[in-house]
């Protein structure tokens, strides 16, 4: 599965640079295609000859070198890339990357590619598990980059603790793990919904909820990474459209309805994250309703159930949905994929504190159709894409 895939190796200035030489080595054995960009902090551990003799490529150390072709060189190795390492990963770089600075190469490369990216952390023990360098590791994991989780033991600086960078073997393992979980979708077609829906009650106002997007969004943009070809239905959202993801916008739960319908027959995957609004207005107001001092009565409707409709209807397609509630969690969601005739629901109660609409993490629970619960901690809804991704392509294994 390496043949002709491209890592983009990234290393920074620590002292464990020396062990990137055997990484880059690793990699290149695995068959991989391997660039080598390093800071300029790195080439006082080690020379880029080395790097250039066992990458087999030319190594990039300087912004303004003269390039060796017409292309951009961030731009084109940010393209490139199936992966990009860094290991080392020092501080310095994680607080770059983490607060956007793009001020040399290699994380201007970084900020360039939408490749998934690996960082493999190695410092001194109070340097990593200092508050700054954690909360950027945080802030990190819940845009989805994977960090590879240093070693404890003896470091450079004779100190004994986390920091040590894991061993070459352990992070090559982690690579081609990762790189083959990104090819898990390849030839599926996954339908996904996001974002809530807007009824609207006149030309100003509408009949709405609190949902972002951000989990059907992830959702979408890690399906895409895996190989998936993907189309994500929206309702209004301010999230920038995923990468390599067909996304179509509506407002109305009828709107989203025929733009599922219209795809439903030729996928594979169904998940139905969006926040479809039950009820419409009975009539909509063709100007502003102004203000008096009557009270104002607005009759509604039901909006079609879209995820029961998809349930009486599919035939080869997996379907998930997701069930956010407020009490009696487990028996409103086993209800709903019992009703629904779901294969998975994704299930969480949006007033506990770090899950639900509008922030970056999630709490849930994946209900199986087979009667499993399993809960999932506080996890960034990137991992929990991951998660619910994996179960998926677990199912999809069985099935074939």
């Amino acid at each position: 599965m390496s043949s002709g895939q491209n890592i983009v190796m990234g290393v920074s200035g620590g002292i464990a640079a020396y062990k990137a030489v055997d990484i880059v080595s690793r990699l290149k054995k695995a068959g991989f295609n391997v660039n080598v960009v390093m800071t300029k902090s790195a080439t006082e551990f080690v020379t880029p000859l080395t790097f250039r003799e066992i990458s087999g490529n030319p190594v990039i150390t300087d912004m303004w070198e003269e390039p060796k072709t017409w292309n951009v060189q961030h731009i084109a190795l940010a393209s490139r890339a199936d992966l990009l390492l860094i290991a080392p990963a020092t501080a310095n770089v994680i607080g770059k990357i983490a607060n956007g600075i793009a001020d040399d190469m290699l994380t201007t490369t970084i900020m360039a590619t939408t490749a998934p990216i690996v960082l493999a952390p190695a410092m001194n023990s109070n340097m990593y598990l200092n508050p700054i360098t954690q909360q950027n590791l945080v802030n990190l994991k819940s845009l989805g980059y994977h960090i590879i989780e240093p070693a404890t033991g003896m470091l450079a600086c004779g100190v004994e603790g986390p920091g040590r960078l894991p061993e070459p073997a352990t992070i090559v393992e982690e690579v081609i793990a990762l790189l083959h979980s990104r090819l898990s979708m390849a030839g599926k077609r996954v339908l996904i919904t996001a974002a809530g829906t807007r009824e609207p009650i006149d030309p100003v106002r509408y009949i709405g909820n609190r949902s972002s997007g951000k989990m059907g969004y992830a959702l979408a943009q890690v399906a895409a990474a895996r190989g998936a070809e993907v189309v994500l239905v929206s309702g209004p959202s301010s999230l920038p459209n995923p990468p390599c993801v067909t996304v179509k916008r509506v407002e109305t739960a009828a709107e989203m309805r025929d733009a599922v319908l219209a795809e439903f027959d030729a996928v594979d995957v169904v998940i139905k994250a969006a926040a479809v609004a039950d009820y419409r207005p009975e009539l909509t107001a063709q100007q502003k309703i102004k203000k008096t001092e009557d009270m104002l009565t607005i009759n509604l409707i039901k909006n079609p159930d879209i995820l029961r409709e998809l349930g009486q209807r599919k035939k080869q397609q997996l379907l998930i949905g997701f069930a956010a509630e407020t009490e009696d969690l487990l028996a409103h969601a086993q209800e709903k994929l019992i009703k629904k005739n779901l294969d998975m629901i994704v299930a969480n109660d949006v007033t506990l504190p770090g899950a639900g609409f509008n922030i970056d993490t999630n709490i849930v629970k994946v209900i199986h159709k087979n009667g499993q619960v399993e809960a999932l901690p506080q996890l960034s809804k990137y991992q929990v894409a991951e998660i619910i991704l994996d179960k998926i392509c677990a199912i999809l294994t069985k099935s074939t």
